[in-house]
């Protein structure tokens, strides 16, 4: 009994001075912790948001809502969700903290929290996020303070004010005007229970990223709030049938505000509601630019983007409907088709692609105008936007091998896409403008991909930075690559379907895109870029209804205002010479003719040949000797009343030698230029003789072609048709 009482006081020694350890250390670290009124009002509970300049953004109008004009089921979702006995605890809900305990115990984690309503208030308006004891004691007292300062309505009050929703929407009268285009007086008990539904994370249960979890978000706290008595059966069910907003109210809507807020939720996952409190955010956002975008005149939904290439940062992004995924139409042939086709040695910009009408299995794309029927390069197929060319390249390059690359670009295809039809655009879906801008943009930076950022660092209230925006590039394409798509979108810019931006006073390589249905065109767009920035324009209407414009058109002309207002300063830098490409000189008759790239010959006259663009590793290896080495094809003779007609072919430049064998003798008979009929009639009845014909280029003989011998009758007539 002695030694049982000797340890038992001994152990509760030991835990009294570790009682009084912590309590001497909470004294230590929470001494200099005070309540600061100020802080809990909205106004220190947001984000600050600055442009390129410096100069602080307009962000989102934050009202406070007082909670006595709010429906009671309002404030009371989220009490139910994030924190059941509000009312009755005193700031510390001691059950939930040893739940959680256990739990995190169990897991070896802390991830099951066990902040109430009055402490998540203080950790978002007086403390960092950092998950330390320090900050934990700290979070302690000031919870206290604040219960004992302040009532529970009003610890109510403050905090759904100074919750953040997500989209840029700061305190619940700002969220209810956001999502559902109304006074927060006017939410519903479904829409209350969404926004509450939002609290733990606004980036991952946004009705607008992802419907799905938010749904299943909401009717659980639905669930709660019914649970807890707060709504009844009927208002539960009623609830229940409620879709989710499925887009920002128009009143509410900025579209480069709502990126730098996404990217923001994304920089700090881990965020809750609130967190993001108290930053200094900023972004590339030029003002100037910003207002060329807003002022365009059009009739229609219209999105426009301003990249800087070089520092991977978005400048400018307005939009009439968000950027919601439209079909790219030719916009993606140059990502999926071309640049592939050159990366995988599969063409050139002078490869010749038939333009014949051809059943791909069932799919018979047709162009615009209707097939030519014609060869072209692909070159001019890009340029001008030729769609049998694109579905050829597409089905020889492999649907699954083109659309690899676009993964890279994180422009990612269902397989149920993975179709030739994917070459003009077809899909279910498609992409968002600013992300085919981004996709355009590893072309202006030597084939390497890298996400844009709005955001380029982020600061606390304190000045200190906490993050800098730092490019993550990923190989795509090779620099000889992106020299011959560049190459080739240059000239669809002087000559093609972009040729409006040809009254440039630099170059600049472009893409236009059409999407046609039934009922006319859906989609117009232009995407240009120089090697310092891209711009990119889409015209469409959100109902997919028709809208009276092309891709050559008016998102060309935007753009080309657009392009001006860039560089009023001064042109922009050239793109970087490519080493590993080089203009090569090919035979033209080859080209028109056989339709095949042959080397040009050494000796070859100006006029017979065509230049083009090659990788370095990819050159033509066959060259053309019909100049060093001519050849011809061998003539026709006969004869006709004692005299020998020889027919020669036509062949360009070329000087012609005669020669006729008799007896042992052989006799020039002619030597000069083409002529189609050559008359031998020097010859004698009853004669034999053999004819030779040499082509001459200068002084290059070339093979010479041996006639069959003819023999001369007297008085030999031939058939009239002898010619034939």
């Amino acid at each position: 009994m002695k030694r049982a009482a000797i340890v038992l006081a001994s152990i509760f020694g030991v835990a009294g001075a570790l009682l009084l350890a912590l309590f001497f250390a909470y004294l230590g670290i929470t001494a200099g912790v005070r309540l600061d009124p100020e802080k809990l009002t909205l106004d220190t509970a947001c984000v600050r948001v600055y442009d390129i300049g410096g100069d602080p953004m307009e962000t989102a109008e934050r009202e406070s809502v007082s909670i006595r004009s709010l429906p009671a089921y309002v404030p009371n979702a989220f009490v139910a969700v994030e924190d059941k006995r509000f009312y009755t605890h005193n700031g510390m809900d001691y059950r939930r903290i040893a739940k959680a305990m256990l739990k995190n115990a169990a897991s070896f984690s802390f991830r099951e929290g066990a902040s109430t309503i009055s402490q998540q208030l203080i950790k978002n308006t007086h403390l960092t996020s950092d998950k330390t004891i320090a900050r934990k004691l700290k979070e302690m007292k000031l919870t206290r303070a604040l219960e004992r300062r302040y009532s529970k309505e009003e610890i109510l009050e403050l905090y759904v004010n100074s919750i953040y929703f997500g989209h840029n929407a700061f305190g619940i009268g700002s969220a209810a005007n956001f999502y559902f285009g109304k006074d927060a007086e006017e939410l519903t008990p479904a829409e209350s229970a969404m926004l509450a539904a939002l609290v733990r994370s606004p980036n991952t249960y946004s009705p607008f990223k992802n419907p799905e979890k938010c749904l299943g978000r909401r009717d659980f706290v639905l669930s709660l709030m019914l649970k807890q008595g707060y709504i009844t059966t009927a208002q539960y069910a009623e609830a229940r049938k409620t879709p989710l907003p499925a887009l920002p109210t128009e009143s509410s809507r900025n579209v480069y505000l709502s990126r730098v807020f996404e990217e923001l939720s994304a920089i700090f996952p881990e965020a809750g509601s609130g967190e993001l409190g108290s930053l200094k955010v900023y972004t590339a956002f030029d003002k100037n630019l910003q207002n060329e975008l807003e002022s365009a005149e059009v009739s229609s939904d219209y999105c426009a983007v301003v990249l800087d290439n070089r520092t991977h940062a978005v400048k400018a992004l307005h939009s009439t409907c968000g950027t919601p995924k439209r079909l790219p139409a030719s916009v993606i042939k140059p990502l999926l088709v071309y640049a592939p086709a050159i990366e995988e040695n599969l063409i050139s910009p002078a490869t010749p692609l038939s333009d014949e009408r051809t059943d791909f299995g069932g799919y018979m794309p047709d162009d615009c105008d209707g097939a030519s029927g014609k060869y072209v390069s692909a070159r001019y197929a890009l340029a001008h936007s030729v769609n049998i060319p694109a579905v050829r390249v597409l089905n020889a390059l492999g649907c699954d091998r083109a659309c690899s690359y676009l993964e890279k670009l994180r422009l990612p295809v269902e397989e149920e896409d993975r179709t030739l039809a994917l070459a003009l655009g077809g899909m279910k879906e498609g992409f968002p403008l600013p992300a085919l801008a981004e996709a355009y943009a590893a072309f202006a930076n030597g084939g390497c991909f890298a996400p844009f950022s709005t955001i380029l660092r982020v600061e606390s209230e304190s000045g200190k930075v906490i993050y800098n925006y730092r490019p993550q590039k990923t190989r795509v394409f090779s620099d000889e690559t992106c020299a011959l798509i560049n190459d080739m979108l240059k000239t669809a810019a002087k000559e093609g379907t972009a040729k409006r931006l040809a009254c440039l006073p630099f170059s600049v390589c472009a893409k236009t895109g059409t999407a046609e249905s039934k009922n006319g065109n859906t989609d117009a767009y232009t995407v240009a870029y120089t090697a310092e920035d891209a711009v990119a324009v889409w015209l469409g209407n959100r109902d997919n209804s028709p809208v009276d414009a092309t891709g050559g058109g008016l998102p060309a002309n935007i753009a080309l205002r657009v392009l001006k207002a860039l560089y009023a300063d001064g042109a922009p830098q050239e793109f970087p010479a490519c080493g590993g490409v080089e203009r090569v000189a090919f035979d033209r008759l080859s080209y028109e003719n056989d339709h095949k790239i042959v080397l040009s010959d050494p000796l070859a006259p100006v006029g017979e040949n065509l230049y083009e663009l090659f990788r370095k590793s990819a050159m033509p290896t066959e060259m053309c000797d019909r100049f060093s080495a001519p050849k011809i094809v061998c003539p026709g003779i006969s004869v006709k009343n004692g005299t020998v007609y020889l027919e020669l072919c036509q062949t360009k430049y070329y000087e012609y030698e005669v020669k006729r064998k008799n007896r042992g003798e052989t006799t020039t008979i002619y030597r000069g230029k083409f002529q189609k009929l050559i008359c031998d009639n020097s010859v004698r009845a009853g004669e034999s003789y053999t004819y030779s014909v040499t082509p001459y280029y200068k002084d290059h003989a070339g093979e010479t072609v041996t006639l069959p011998s003819v023999h001369i009758e007297a008085g030999g007539e031939l058939p009239e048709d002898w010619w034939k």
